[in-house]
């Protein structure tokens, strides 16, 4: 996939990505070995590893976790009330969407009292270990210290085209607007009316400015991060993509991400239309 060429003229030391198809088939640009760190996009394998603890029966998703009032539920979609680094209350559970990675670490606390298993190591098992991640690791916050490499989540983002690991309806609940209508700001991109999240994932929908592509269609789900990392996953097209770097998220990202995307979209619309 030559759209993938556009990450050698980025403006970084490193950079590794990759395109996965609905059939499984991955195409990669750069070194797809090597160990990036992925700041927030640690939430979605965090996120997964969470539903797959609420398919085992370990937990609910409407069970009581975090500030009073808030549930599971609300940690993963950011409506906990919860603020972004501390565990301040910001506001009541389901009324504002306030964007927190110190939900993600309450949810991990959570998920190792319920079932008495660190959780790096519940997410090792639950997810890494049967999707093949064998590079990926989390090595701290379950909000952003996780580490990972192109090819380990061009194996994440497979399942998230094709879930093995959790039904589908399940998935179906984490990829699409929960508490619909609810307001807030997406960091890097401001205010956003509404500012739309499944289960861990966010839901691009209308969202404008945004870091996927003006033709990514508002089913798109995915997360970026602060270190200069991305992927977003497109029912529309039954594409995911991801990109990994070392230079942190800011101008440049807000950039070359969103012609990226349109790229891959582009030529993969275009092989599909010339093969049939």
């Amino acid at each position: 996939m030559r759209s993938l060429e556009q990450i050698r003229e980025w403006p970084v030391r490193h950079a590794a990505a990759a395109v996965v198809t609905a059939d499984g088939e991955t195409t990669s640009e750069g070194d797809v070995d090597r160990v990036f760190p992925l700041a927030s996009v640690t939430k979605p394998l965090v996120a997964y590893a969470v539903l797959v603890a609420v398919e085992e029966g370990a937990i609910e998703f409407d069970q009581p976790a975090g500030p009073p009032g808030s549930t599971v539920r609300h940690l993963l979609a950011h409506t906990s009330g919860l603020a972004f680094d501390t565990t301040d209350i910001q506001a009541a559970p389901g009324t504002r969407r306030i964007y927190s990675s110190i939900g993600f670490e309450v949810l991990a606390e959570f998920v190792t009292a319920e079932t008495g298993i660190a959780f790096e190591e519940y997410l090792r098992d639950a997810v890494f270990e049967p999707l093949g991640m064998k590079d990926s690791a989390l090595a701290g916050s379950a909000g952003h210290a996780g580490r990972s490499t192109a090819a380990d989540l061009s194996r994440f983002a497979a399942e998230l085209l094709d879930p093995r690991l959790i039904s589908a309806q399940t998935h179906a609940d984490a990829t699409s607007v929960q508490f619909p209508g609810l307001n807030g700001v997406l960091p890097g991109y401001g205010s956003q009316r509404p500012n739309d999240w499944g289960l861990g994932f966010e839901i691009r929908d209308g969202k404008s400015p945004h870091w996927t592509g003006s033709t990514n269609s508002p089913r798109t789900f995915g997360h970026f991060g602060q270190s200069g990392t991305f992927l977003w996953v497109d029912p529309a097209s039954s594409l995911a993509c991801l990109a990994l770097t070392d230079q942190n998220f800011g101008d440049w990202a807000r950039a070359a991400w969103p012609p990226l995307s349109d790229a891959v979209i582009a030529e993969a619309t275009s092989s599909h239309a010339t093969r049939r």
